[in-house]
């Protein structure tokens, strides 16, 4: 390796080492579906002038020395090899359906090429929806997210850019410490990270018809949607005391997951069957969607890249529910003792110093195994609030999912100008009917408004 080649070489962060591993490979697919035709020029041009290309990582080549650490190297963007320009119909099923579909093969089937920077964006011009993919390793959902939305403007105001301050939940909300907060937090800190560790050795949820395992991140995908009110999920959360929309958000997760278990299941389970879900929290400083250039400040606390811990969330199966207001209850209970603990911090720190002790290859077998003795993984995003435009062009939705992992069942929801779409990715050989499942998620949506406005 020349000395000017080591001058501009960067190395990888951890968490980027670790979505390179063949076990964890993660890619971010975000589905943005455009109100008029798409215009390619349009876009390239956009694409030059845009924010994206001033960052080094969209910029460079993710190399290997002779030792096996990986690099960034800087290199020259040919924004046409990143293009993928499809301009027949991809079948003669709905459109919504078709763009699922077509996201859904690329989840399990279709890895970034190496030999250009990780990011490539598909333009589905019959369907006027454009599919940008960027690998985990350049970046986190809300670091994304942040980047996409300097490209966007406000369609009231076109002027503006779209609100990027904190939307979202604070993954560290303030805490009123005393001697019984703080034992709480050593006790339950103390319980879930120990939990954690024993999902790596043996601990596992018990198979239903939603279990995946070892492999299955290889087989067939099937991509549904499920789509949200946020007015019906804030009119449920007014009607629990205390409550967040993420209280709500996993009370539908439970009671869907309940009524799709009933279809599903060839006999009666066992009441209060425990199901665990992966969620991803946000470890930065401020909540929510971020201020690009305080992302891409080098010094900054608020820095760009992959900052997020990981937390086991457990739902239970309830068969027979009278009141479907318990499932937002539970599980406010549930999140509450979560926020209290430090776990999120912990998994982040442990894996930080895995991978600087003992590499990627043992960080992302760990890893790997807490993803096969769980059964779902969960993320939520808060995007805009108002309707944007993309190159003048107003965008009807922004939907989000990844590449295939060994759950059975991956969930990625993000909000946009009122409504919550979540992208629900399946292992089609385990749950064949993923739309039945996102009927039963929303329905269970339904009947909590149904009880809220009657409390």
């Amino acid at each position: 390796m020349e000395a000017s080649e080591l001058e501009r070489d960067q190395p990888l962060t951890p968490a980027g080492r670790l979505f390179l591993q063949p076990l964890m490979d993660q890619v971010i697919s975000c589905a943005i579906a455009a109100v008029d035709p798409l215009d390619i020029e349009a876009i390239k041009n956009e694409l030059r002038n845009s924010v994206m290309l001033k960052h080094p990582r969209f910029c460079s080549l993710m190399v290997r020395d002779s030792g096996g650490r990986e690099y960034w190297r800087r290199t020259e963007v040919d924004i046409d090899r990143h293009l993928i320009i499809r301009h027949q119909p991809l079948t003669d099923v709905p459109e919504s359906d078709a763009v699922n579909d077509y996201m859904a093969d690329l989840s399990f089937s279709s890895p970034l090429s190496m030999d250009k920077p990780l990011w490539e964006l598909h333009l589905l011009m019959a369907h006027r929806t454009a599919v940008f993919r960027v690998h985990h390793a350049l970046g986190d959902g809300i670091s994304l997210m942040s980047m996409l939305l300097c490209s966007c403007r406000r369609i009231d105001d076109p002027e503006k850019l779209p609100a990027i301050g904190g939307v979202g939940a604070s993954s560290s909300p303030r805490r009123q410490w005393g001697l019984l907060t703080l034992l709480k937090v050593v006790w339950y800190t103390i319980i879930y990270v120990l939990e954690f560790s024993l999902r790596t050795l043996w601990l596992k949820d018990k198979r239903t018809v939603l279990s995946g395992g070892a492999g299955v991140e290889l087989w067939p995908r099937k991509l549904a949607t499920a789509s949200f009110s946020l007015e019906d999920m804030k009119t449920v959360k007014r009607a629990v005391s205390d409550a967040t929309i993420n209280d709500v958000l996993f009370g539908i997760i439970t009671s869907g997951f309940s009524k799709y278990l009933d279809i599903r299941s060839p006999k009666a389970l066992r009441e209060g069957l425990r199901i665990t879900g992966l969620a991803m929290v946000n470890l930065r400083p401020s909540s929510g969607l971020q201020d690009l250039s305080k992302l891409m400040e080098g010094n900054s606390r608020t820095r760009w890249g992959n900052k997020f811990g990981m937390l086991l969330l457990p739902v239970h199966y309830h068969g027979d529910c009278s009141d479907p207001l318990q499932f937002v209850k539970r599980a406010k209970a549930m999140i509450d003792k979560k926020k209290l603990s430090l776990e999120g911090p912990c998994s982040y720190k442990i894996g930080d110093v895995i991978m600087s002790l003992f590499g990627a290859k043992l960080a992302s077998i760990l890893n790997y195994r807490i993803v096969c003795n769980t059964t779902f993984t969960m993320s939520n995003l808060v995007g805009p609030s108002e309707k944007i435009s993309i190159v003048s062009n107003p965008i009807k939705y922004i939907r989000v999912t990844s590449s295939s992992l060994s759950h059975a069942v991956t969930m990625h929801m993000i909000s946009y100008a009122g409504t919550a779409d979540m992208q629900i990715l399946v292992a089609k050989d385990v749950i064949p009917d993923p739309k039945v499942l996102a009927k039963c998620l929303e329905d269970a949506l339904v009947e909590m408004k149904a009880a809220a406005v009657k409390t």
